[in-house]
């Protein structure tokens, strides 16, 4: 009977005991998920932190877009086609004889750009003379504010000993323009049936 009551007694304890360790165990398994839940609220919390810092990016982006702008209002300042109104026309005798320099000089406020053959007729008592176009190919030129670029024109010189045909006016149209500015001039030509060598225009660019 006393054994039967030992052995009773040493397994209640025995259960006793491993109730206790399960509830231990129980409470170290909240306390677990008590960190977790902790830890995962901070991680939140720092997550929004790392947001205010994007929202500081999204301003520099800002930024970035406005700098953009006044990129492309800079690239805006002088790409366009020289107008006839923004050019000042001159001319002036060529180095070889038979040759007239035309100067188009920039008075607008921005670059400009010129390519092609101008428009070049010659006006005289008896009626009009368009210049034939040269076999040069012609050169995209930007002209800043207050620089100029030219073209030449070449005509045949009256050694006929006659007095041939006097042009007292050039008619000149920029490449890409329907507007034109007309020069005084004084060129001599031979008089003759339309078999004698052409008037021509080189590109503007073109010459020295």
């Amino acid at each position: 009977m006393r054994v039967q009551k030992f052995s009773l007694l040493a397994v209640a304890v025995a259960a006793g005991l491993s109730l206790t360790a399960c509830q231990s165990g129980d409470d170290s398994s909240a306390g677990s998920d008590d960190s977790s839940s902790s830890a995962q609220s901070s991680g939140s919390q720092d997550s929004g932190g790392s947001s205010a810092s994007t929202g500081n990016g999204t301003s520099t982006a800002g930024s970035d877009a406005s700098t953009g702008g006044s990129s492309n209002g800079g690239s805006g300042t002088g790409t366009g086609a020289c107008q006839t109104s923004h050019l000042a026309l001159s001319s002036s005798g060529g180095m070889a004889e038979g040759t007239l320099i035309v100067n188009l000089k920039n008075t607008g406020s921005a670059t400009c750009t010129l390519k092609g053959f101008p428009g070049a007729d010659l006006k005289s008592k008896d009626g009009t003379v368009s210049a034939e176009r040269s076999k040069l190919a012609p050169p995209s030129v930007s002209v800043k504010p207050g620089e100029e670029t030219r073209f030449t024109l070449h005509y045949p010189s009256n050694g006929s000993g006659g007095s041939g045909v006097t042009f007292t006016s050039l008619v000149v149209t920029p490449p890409n323009e329907t507007h034109s500015h007309t020069l005084p001039v004084t060129i001599n030509v031979p008089a003759t049936d339309g078999s004698g060598p052409a008037i021509t225009v080189d590109p503007v660019g073109t010459g020295k």
